[in-house]
C-alpha cells in the first residue's frame, strides 16, 4: 500500500476516505470511527445555498444561452457581496452557490444585502433579464472537508430551502438559524408550515429592501 499523500488534491478527502475504508472493513467500531471523523471535520459553520428563480421557464422561453448570461451576471454583482460579509464560497454550480459563514448573523446580512443587490439591479431591467435570487440558511454541526464541502443535516435543510422551496425575492432559515441570529436590528421570522428533513422548524425572514 502506498503512503504518499496527495496534498495537492484533497489531504482532508483523503483522510476522510480512509476513515470510510476502515468503517466498511466487517466488525469494524464504527462508533469509535464516527468520532473520530467528527473530531476531525466536525466544525460550527452557518450554510448558504442560492438558486435563481425560473431556470426551466427561462431557458425555454430564451435558451441556455441567455441563461448562461443571467449566471453571469448574478456572480459578478453577488460574489462580491459574499467576500464583502466574510463567507467562502465552496461550489458554483449552474445556477446555484454554496457559501459558508462562521456565524449565523454573518449569513444572515449577507443574505439580505444580495437581495437588496439584486433588487437595485432588477429596477430598469426587462422581465427576461432580472436576477431572481433564492436563498436557504442553516446552521450548526457540519462536517467540513477542506474548501471542498460540507455536510450535515442543516446543509440538507438550507439546500431544501434555497434550492427547492424558496421563491424570489425569499429567504428561508431553519429553526437554529433564527435561534443563533440573536436579536438582529429590523428583522422578523414568520413560521412555515412545513419543515424540510433535518430541521424541526423552518421560516421565511422578513426585512426591508
Amino acid at each position: 500500500m502506498s503512503y504518499i499523500i496527495q496534498v495537492g488534491t484533497s489531504a482532508s478527502q483523503d483522510r476522510l476516505d480512509r476513515l470510510i475504508e476502515e468503517r466498511l472493513q466487517p466488525g469494524s467500531d464504527k462508533t469509535l470511527l464516527d468520532q473520530r471523523i467528527w473530531d476531525l471535520f466536525g466544525e460550527d459553520w452557518a450554510v448558504m445555498f442560492t438558486d435563481l428563480s425560473g431556470f426551466s421557464r427561462h431557458v425555454a422561453e430564451f435558451g441556455i444561452i441567455h441563461f448562461l448570461q443571467v449566471i453571469h451576471e448574478s456572480q459578478r454583482l453577488l460574489v462580491p457581496v459574499i467576500y464583502d460579509h466574510d463567507g467562502i464560497l465552496l461550489k458554483m454550480e449552474g445556477d446555484s452557490m454554496m457559501v459558508i459563514f462562521r456565524t449565523a448573523p454573518r449569513a444572515l446580512e449577507c443574505a439580505i444585502a444580495m437581495q437588496r443587490v439584486l433588487a437595485s439591479y432588477n429596477v430598469d431591467k426587462a422581465a427576461e433579464d432580472r436576477v431572481l435570487l433564492c436563498v436557504g440558511l442553516g446552521f450548526g454541526r457540519m462536517l467540513r472537508i477542506g474548501d471542498v464541502d460540507v455536510f450535515g443535516t442543516e446543509v440538507n435543510a438550507a439546500s431544501k430551502l434555497g434550492e427547492d422551496t424558496a421563491a424570489a425575492g425569499q429567504i428561508l432559515v431553519t429553526g437554529a438559524v433564527r435561534e443563533a441570529a440573536g436579536a438582529l436590528a429590523g428583522l422578523g421570522f414568520s413560521l412555515l408550515a412545513d419543515s424540510p428533513p433535518g430541521a424541526i422548524t423552518a421560516f421565511r425572514l422578513e426585512f426591508q429592501l
